[in-house]
């Protein structure tokens, strides 16, 4: 089978973070053999470079065409217009992403199902696409696409519309599904894959020793807290600094960039902390897995989330989560390796507190995570692409993965 991944949301080599819970899940869909993929990731048109514009000039940077692990990604640049014309944005991302999907056709890549993710702009681009190009369209949801997106009339009426037009929609937990059918999709069409977890890159350092030398190299001298994420408010990460003030043995690593970084530092500034709160900026994955090995516990005070990477990953390494009781949160996360909470500093104080007396043991955490590995999500997608195709062939009336005398974008 042939699909077209097709994301806003995609590693790119002026932003290789973007987007990594698509790119993983990609990745070991590719490694199953049961599918060729090609990837349409488009990034916002801008005209200058000069870094003075911050990530519109790293949009601009991104180059027509990259690579990510042997694959061919294709960077159509598409229009995006403030305020209102937000509302515009799914019809100029479908615009550029067919031209990018002629030139597959044209190097000789027909395309059997377009594998969508993010239902708002990206789902009602694709819903776009697979009509023009009368392909088969199966849309992903990840969190703020259903949770907040549709709060604007418009925006809801959009993602429903792409909703009936896709063969199939895929969720990453159940609470996402159950928010989807609330908002007027069709609970048979929609399967729940959640994310998993690489349980061979996410690993447990094997001894304490070892974990005692990590420890040393990051300078981690008490017991530390770590909150990974977008410096943003959906994060809480403001509510982990306050927290602090509380907590005058722990340390904590805020580990992401975003545009509360000044506020953040002036908060843990004023609350008396700044000694013990360490930004770290952006990190890489290996660097993300040392701090997970040496961190005491992962704070997640997530106002919002679908399904969280970072909690599998932690876990992964054996380290214990505290988290909001958000989203999928809890259909991954129990008292035997964690805490749920509240949203709010007195939460995680008190969280830290009872870990702190009753923590698990970080193997037992590490053995909780491997049954989220990604055996069964990359089954799942398998099951759904391979029914939108044989519904598209049957309805086509052809006998191959051909449509003849379709409808070209």
């Amino acid at each position: 089978m042939r699909i077209v991944t097709c994301s806003s949301l995609f590693p790119n080599p002026v932003q290789p973070g973007l987007g990594l819970f698509v790119a993983e899940r990609l990745r070991h869909l590719v490694a199953s053999g049961g599918v060729e993929a090609r990837i349409v990731a488009p990034v916002p048109w801008f005209p200058s470079t000069q870094a003075r514009f911050g990530k519109y000039a790293e949009f601009a940077r991104v180059p027509a065409q990259s690579t990510w692990q042997g694959l061919p990604v294709l960077h159509p640049k598409h229009v995006v217009v403030p305020g209102p014309g937000w509302y515009l944005t799914p019809g100029w991302l479908a615009l550029s992403a067919a031209s990018a999907l002629r030139q597959l056709r044209a190097n000789g890549y027909d395309f059997d199902l377009i594998d969508a993710h993010y239902y708002y702009p990206d789902g009602v681009a694709a819903a776009l696409l697979g009509k023009w190009f009368n392909r088969p369209v199966v849309i992903t949801a990840r969190g703020t696409d259903v949770n907040l997106i549709p709060r604007y009339a418009l925006a809801r009426r959009m993602v429903l519309s792409a909703s009936r037009r896709a063969a199939h929609s895929i969720a990453v937990s159940a609470a996402l599904k159950d928010a989807m059918v609330a908002l007027g999709m069709a609970a048979a069409s929609i399967s729940v894959l959640r994310n998993g977890v690489d349980l061979a890159r996410f690993r447990m350092v094997g001894r304490s020793l070892e974990r005692a030398a990590l420890r040393g190299q990051l300078a981690l001298t008490g017991p530390t807290l770590l909150s990974v994420g977008n410096l943003i408010e959906l994060k809480g990460h403001h509510l982990a600094i306050e927290a602090l003030a509380s907590l005058p043995q722990w340390q904590l690593v805020i580990a992401g960039k975003g545009s509360l970084e000044a506020d953040l530092k002036r908060q843990a500034a004023e609350r008396g902390v700044a000694e013990r709160v360490r930004f770290t900026g952006p990190v890489s994955q290996p660097q993300l897995i040392e701090y997970y090995n040496a961190a005491d516990a992962l704070v997640l005070a997530s106002s919002r989330e679908g399904m969280p990477n970072v909690v599998l990953e932690a876990m992964a390494c054996g380290l214990p989560v505290i988290a909001t009781s958000v989203g999928g949160v809890p259909e991954i996360l129990d008292a035997r390796v964690g805490r749920l909470i509240d949203r709010s500093a007195a939460a995680i104080i008190a969280a830290v507190r009872d870990l702190a007396a009753r923590a698990p043991e970080r193997a037992a955490v590490r053995a909780h995570a491997e049954q989220f590995d990604w055996e069964a999500t990359t089954r799942g997608q398998l099951e759904v692409f391979a029914r939108a195709v044989g519904t598209w062939i049957s309805a086509a009336g052809v006998p191959d993965n051909r449509v003849r005398g379709e409808r070209r974008a």
